[in-house]
């Protein structure tokens, strides 16, 4: 997994790098970038994540049930 801090820090960078003025650029090219690199990586999010264990809990639950049924 990424480190949550690596992403603060490259912010805080990011941000002290445009305070000096002609960094503008930078910053837009190194967002475009990042972008870039984050859309070719299969990433799921947070929200997602939680879907799919209310999902799973359900189906261990209904599974149970049946096995239990079936004996």
């Amino acid at each position: 997994m990424l480190n949550p801090k690596f992403f603060e820090e490259m912010s805080s960078k990011l941000n002290e790098a445009v305070s000096s003025g002609p960094a503008k650029d930078f910053e837009k090219n190194a967002r475009a970038l990042l972008a870039q690199g984050f859309s070719k990586l299969d990433l799921v999010s947070r929200e997602e994540i939680a879907v799919l264990e209310l999902r799973l809990e359900k189906l261990e639950a209904r599974l149970a049930k049946l096995e239990a049924h079936k004996q």
